[in-house]
């Protein structure tokens, strides 16, 4: 195992210790995420943990499923106790680009419906300043090549000159949980990330962006050195 491996094991591990019985907890997505189902199963288990657990993508949901975790839906449970995710970029006041997984809107979802909100990393997702991981937009399906050229104009409200990609995978494009788009935008900085994420809100044809911004209550990042906690 790598040491970024390493890093986000130990993460996902150290955020796993938080859940309390009879907790609703929401379970992120990708592979720092992957790590903390795993350890919550292994505790739910050995403890006897009775949890529910919102989803934020069919992987997700799968993997719970397999290590018998409890799945609910989110309109099932109306509020989250806590919901801990990755993240593709952490900046200042834990402000985040996530969507790297393509599952930007149901996360998002997932955490305005939280009371608490943890965000699991490596050590090389903090950055000084957001923008070099390409900032993921679910658009829908219907003219989204219309809706790439006026998230381009939203982007140029930013200072940013540069246009968005739709997001390709094994010839065809990459279709979230929801049977959206992904565009990515390769900002390089964000100056702004609210005057960002404002603009971008505000294209018709665009369902959501990767910016969560006030969102984190925390972070906790896998070093080689041990776990460390970031607040806002």
């Amino acid at each position: 195992m790598s040491d970024v491996e390493l890093q986000k094991k130990l993460s996902g591990e150290a955020a796993a210790a938080l859940v309390q019985d009879g907790m609703t907890v929401g379970l992120g997505t990708g592979s720092t995420a992957a790590y903390l189902v795993k350890a919550l199963g292994g505790r739910a288990k050995v403890e006897g943990l009775k949890l529910r657990c919102v989803a934020t993508s069919e992987a997700t949901a799968a993997l719970a499923a397999s290590l018998g975790l409890v799945l609910a839906e989110l309109d099932e449970v109306g509020s989250i106790d806590l919901t801990i995710d990755g993240a593709d970029e952490i900046g200042p006041g834990l402000a985040l680009i996530k969507g790297g997984g393509a599952a930007l809107l149901r996360e998002k979802l997932v955490w305005e419906a939280s009371k608490r909100c943890v965000v699991i990393a490596d050590a090389a997702k903090t950055v000084a300043t957001l923008g070099k991981f390409p900032l993921p937009i679910e658009v829908v399906p219907f003219g989204h090549k219309t809706t790439a050229l006026r998230i381009c104009d939203a982007l140029a409200e930013a200072d940013i000159g540069v246009g968005p990609r739709l997001r390709i995978k094994d010839g065809a494009p990459v279709r979230t949980d929801g049977g959206h788009f992904i565009y990515d935008a390769p900002c390089g900085v964000i100056a702004d990330p609210s005057l960002l994420a404002d603009a971008l809100k505000s294209v018709t044809g665009v369902v959501d962006h990767g910016l969560f911004l006030g969102m984190a209550d925390e972070a906790i990042l896998g070093t080689d050195k041990g776990v460390q906690r970031l607040l806002p």
